[in-house]
């Protein structure tokens, strides 16, 4: 799949980027440069990320051979002091590889979900949810229109913490009043959906939507990893539990969805206006929970799920934030070269690390994409 990666690429990516921003002097291995760039044009050339499956050579044991040289370098050149410039990069290094043990796993899902004896992963010493769980009743929570800021402010300024580019700089937007559900939508609510005929239904959908589902429907559209009755998980497959979170749906999915139920997606300010005022808790089901799978939510007053279990997918372009500026040279194509045909995800998914997400954070991806725990949250205006 092009948008997946290797594992042993994501291991060798994330030493070359410590090696590439951190470390000064000639590289390890000229040719790492090449083979392990993802998207640095200003770094130079590299190879195509449609075929690293392809890179037989370095070995597995060459990358972790790398891998600690590049760690040991990293921790002598931070003994002996660094500037300010580069403990930033270290600090950006750092978050930046936890985003990539995150797709490490959503990449590990879709490879092992597309070969037909469903392999299992590993076994979740996380008890499983019961098959006749019981959810909450979805309730709309009123929140007040008028000005808000959202944002992250910049980050190391005065001890502010870490925070991407494309978090910043903090701003104020103006929101009409609105509501949003108190949960995560259903397997089962996205069932009676799919029942309910909202495949066929080319008013729900928007244009390019149609057109992609139309194109796969001798293919029996649904979300991604269902099988009739049964889903895959990285535990392998097993049965539909309604009560968990839907997950792997695309942005056209989660829109049409949302337009079935005479509801709406939330707009990004919208959303971080209302996750702003729930922390992160110890009970988010993020990667610390070791579940690596969505939990049913259960019976709580206000917002659940507003962190881990699934990426949310807002109604908001991704599009830089007033008075965005990226960074000079390489590292300013981080973020701001990607602000053009994707949309905004929010809120961390249940292989997001918990010290990595919070309510400022930005994700976004292609309308069609599916592979990664993406879900949906409804709002409606007021």
């Amino acid at each position: 799949m092009p948008d997946a990666s290797p594992t042993k690429w994501h291991l060798a990516h994330t030493s070359w980027f410590f090696e590439t921003f951190v470390l000064e002097g000639p590289p390890l291995d000229q040719s790492f440069e090449y083979l392990f760039n993802s998207y640095y044009e200003a770094v130079g050339p590299r190879h195509p990320r449609a075929a690293r499956g392809l890179l037989t050579r370095p070995s597995l044991d060459d990358v972790r051979q790398y891998r600690q040289r590049i760690d040991e370098r990293v921790l002598q050149q931070i003994e002996r002091g660094v500037r300010d410039d580069l403990r930033a990069r270290i600090v950006l290094g750092l978050h930046h590889e936890q985003q990539h043990q995150e797709l490490i796993l959503t990449d590990i899902k879709h490879l092992l979900g597309g070969h037909p004896a469903w392999p299992v992963y590993r076994k979740s010493p996380a008890p499983a949810a019961p098959a006749r769980a019981g959810v909450p009743a979805l309730e709309w929570i009123s929140r007040p229109g008028g000005l808000a800021e959202i944002g992250a402010a910049v980050p190391g300024a005065n001890g502010e913490p870490f925070a991407f580019d494309n978090e910043s700089p903090r701003h104020q937007v103006f929101l009409r009043p609105y509501a949003l559900a108190s949960r995560l939508v259903t397997c089962g609510e996205y069932r009676a959906f799919m029942s309910d005929g909202g495949y066929r239904r080319p008013e729900l959908w928007l244009s390019d939507g149609w057109a992609e589902i139309s194109a796969t429907r001798q293919h029996d559209v649904r979300p991604l990893y269902w099988r009739d009755d049964t889903l895959f998980t990285l535990d392998g497959g097993r049965p539909l539990i309604d009560a968990e979170p839907v997950v792997h749906v695309s942005y056209y999915e989660a829109d049409a969805y949302a337009r079935g139920a005479g509801a709406r997606l939330p707009t990004e300010a919208e959303w971080e206006a209302a996750a702003a005022t729930v922390p992160v808790g110890a009970d988010d089901n993020l990667a610390d929970s070791d579940a690596f799978h969505p939990r049913p939510v259960s019976a709580r007053v206000g917002f659940s799920q507003l962190h881990g279990d699934a990426w949310e997918w807002t109604a908001s372009a991704y599009l830089p934030y007033p008075g965005y500026r990226p960074a000079a040279g390489a590292l300013g194509e981080y973020n701001g070269k990607f602000m053009s045909n994707q949309m905004v995800l929010r809120g961390g998914s249940c292989a997001t690390p918990r010290d990595h997400i919070r309510s400022s954070y930005r994700n976004f991806f292609p309308a069609g994409t599916r592979w990664q725990f993406s879900g949906i949250r409804l709002a409606r205006d007021a």
